[in-house]
């Protein structure tokens, strides 16, 4: 790809990558998917993510002291969310911008995001909505979106700083409390009841009234995002309220679509 003038004012530098198409059936993008870019250093993650044959990329990178590089045109579709789904919609590359936020991720230690890097997303992604029309709920983690695959951002993600500036979709988390739960294993109406409301939420899974290994995956992608306090799968009463304290705050015509 030839150099391109960057659709965020905020973006200091463009790198174009080789990694690229079109957007299917002229799909306009209506989502912000953020990642981790889960690599040991920023030099390696810009290769991975601009160079031909990786075939990966994404439209932004956030660095550590908060610079924006651009690598992809908005208008353009990025190869970042893989195989996913969301709302029923399943080529989320096609309806999404991606950003990738420069951190060693999980097999590397996991450190803090900083807050030059957090304020820089804000202000990204604050743009992308406005020009986009994205609605707050669908600024997702690629765990979100790829619960089985990918657990990025991560539970250290500042979520709430973001929703505190009118970025994504939060509540404050229900306190995790002792009392019965629901986990790998058990089967019945609660279960089924759960699988529902993750479904509404957008979250792709069966509702079969069975905790099975994929509804562990959900929650546990769900806790990342949502419950960080702690992450382990358990459908706790903290997991429970705070979804259902989700639902019920999603704007009206969100609502509606979930329930069809």
């Amino acid at each position: 790809m030839k150099t391109f003038t960057p659709d965020s004012s905020i973006a200091s530098d463009v790198i174009p990558s080789a990694n690229y198409g079109d957007r299917n059936k002229g799909r306009l993008p209506d989502m912000i998917v953020l990642h981790y870019t889960g690599m040991p250093d920023v030099e390696g993650a810009i290769a991975r993510l601009c160079t031909a044959g990786t075939d990966v990329s994404a439209h932004y990178i956030v660095l550590e002291d908060g610079r924006i590089v651009q690598t992809v045109p908005e208008a353009k579709r990025a190869w970042h969310a893989g195989v996913a789904l969301w709302a029923g919609e399943e080529d989320i590359n096609s309806c999404s911008i991606g950003v990738e936020i420069v951190n060693r991720g999980h097999d590397w230690g996991y450190p803090e995001f900083p807050l030059r890097q957090t304020a820089a997303v804000i202000a990204l992604c604050r743009g992308i909505m406005l020009r986009r029309n994205v609605p707050s709920h669908r600024v997702l983690g690629h765990s979100d979106v790829a619960p089985s695959r990918k657990k990025d951002p991560g539970e250290k993600f500042p979520w709430h700083s973001l929703a505190n500036s009118g970025v994504g979709h939060w509540v404050q988390p229900a306190p995790v409390v002792r009392g019965e739960s629901l986990k790998l294993g058990t089967i019945g109406d609660d279960v089924s009841d759960l699988q529902q409301a993750l479904a509404r939420y957008g979250y792709g899974l069966p509702i079969n009234g069975k905790y099975d290994g994929t509804t562990m995956e959900v929650v546990t992608a769900f806790q990342r995002h949502f419950r960080p306090a702690r992450v382990d799968g358990v459908a706790d009463h903290s997991t429970l309220t705070t979804l259902q304290a989700l639902l019920a705050s999603l704007p009206e015509e969100a609502k509606a679509v979930a329930a069809g």
